[in-house]
């Protein structure tokens, strides 16, 4: 692995010096050092060591009916740590051309943190009123104007949409202060229960259309996604989803409120509640139904070298469309009911160096599910995780943006 990424350093600052030979174009590198010293006060759902929390894991009792899973834990991490290059091209029909790569040690998986990841790699083409993006970036769900500035790297997770996909996007400018944006998606990382291949089996993409308004500093949008899926390509079942989004920016001189709410169906690739599961049929055919969610959060920031916020979300499990009365389940978190979170904290910004407290209170209520998947019988279970960040950030010129 470190051969690999070696090689491909090498290659991307070969590149770089070949580009440059022929006018002012290259690769700028920024970035990074991140550490993470995390305590949770009970166990909890999570990846890569416990670095990306989702919510707290529900009561398992022992003999002597005690919650096994009422105990503390302890990390530090520097997994977070980031490598990004901006790419300054040619012109190329018509179009201004810039291109972007990005990737951390957080791994594909537990097995291979540590490892270097992809998170970003795009060519943009950019018109007076028009760019095209061909590349892996942000599912338009993942709103880059208006997303939660938390310092955990959950980033609002299950309450926000979150993931990184293989895109062709288009985004045309109305007028002087309203954009649309309309996406073909693929999976790669993130994808649903089934890796990637039900989507593709689908042939159809993840289509996306988005609204967005900004004025001074405020930004307003509203979007609408489309999935379809073929679990099993031995019948012709398929599961669809229609997701919704509204999001809001308002600035008001040094203080910021954002605000964003969403109902979504099959949103397990977005790593939120729900997805789908093999509905009742009357005639034994194999056929499906999409789990939906419901989901808002909010954040108010104070300040900018010195830093108080607090971020509150919560989202819901709402069941399935149809009645599944015992059919397979392929979702995230098909057992709770609610999520609820709230998570101050304080950032203070020296130099190119930071420092950040956050205190994140996750409430989870676990039921059972009933036949068309809605969570009765409810139990609630918290965990209070305190966070301290270190940042160094880096870069080597101010040759080119994005």
């Amino acid at each position: 692995m470190k051969r690999v990424l070696l090689s491909v350093i090498l290659f991307v600052m070969l590149s770089a010096t070949a580009l440059q030979a022929q006018g002012n174009y290259g690769i700028d590198f920024s970035g990074y050092v991140k550490m993470d010293a995390i305590f949770d006060s009970r166990q909890t759902v999570t990846a890569r060591e416990g670095h990306l929390l989702l919510y707290p894991q529900a009561e398992v009792l022992d003999a002597k009916n005690e919650d096994i899973n009422a105990q503390p834990n302890f990390n530090i991490l520097a997994v977070q740590t980031r490598l990004r290059g901006t790419i300054a091209a040619p012109d190329a029909f018509g179009a201004k051309t810039s291109g972007y790569i990005e990737g951390a040690f957080f791994g594909q998986a537990n097995a291979n943190i540590n490892s270097f990841r992809l998170r970003h790699a795009f060519l943009k083409l950019t018109w007076e009123k028009r760019s095209m993006l061909f590349g892996q970036y942000w599912h338009p769900l993942f709103v880059t104007a208006v997303y939660p500035g938390v310092v955990s790297f959950n980033t609002g997770m299950p309450m926000a949409p979150f993931s990184r996909n293989p895109q062709i996007r288009l985004t045309q400018t109305l007028n002087d202060k309203t954009k649309l944006i309309l996406a073909a998606i693929s999976q790669r990382d993130f994808a649903s229960v089934g890796g990637s291949t039900p989507l593709r089996n689908a042939v159809i993409p993840n289509l996306h259309a988005q609204l967005q308004m900004s004025s001074g500093g405020n930004v307003f949008g509203a979007a609408v996604d489309y999935k379809k899926l073929r679990p099993d390509i031995t019948n012709d079942g398929t599961v669809q989803g229609l997701s919704y989004l509204a999001y809001s920016k308002l600035k008001f001189s040094s203080t910021t409120l954002k605000l964003s709410g969403s109902l979504g169906q099959n949103l397990t690739d977005l790593i939120m509640l729900g997805g789908y599961a093999v509905k009742a049929t009357d005639d034994g055919t194999i056929d499906y139904t999409s789990i939906d969610n419901m989901s808002f959060w909010g954040e108010l920031i104070h300040g900018k070298k010195r830093q108080l916020a607090v971020f509150a979300g919560y989202t819901k499990n709402r069941g399935a469309a149809d009645p599944v009365n015992g059919g397979a389940v392929f979702a995230r978190g098909s057992n709770i009911d609610n999520v609820l979170r709230v998570a101050p904290r304080i950032i203070w910004n020296s130099g190119l160096a930071r420092f950040a407290l956050e205190v994140e209170y996750t409430k989870t209520a676990y039921g059972t599910p009933d036949a068309n998947m809605k969570v009765q019988d409810t139990n609630s279970v918290s965990n209070l995780r305190i966070l301290f960040a270190s940042y160094l950030f880096f870069k080597n010129n101010k040759r080119s943006t994005l």
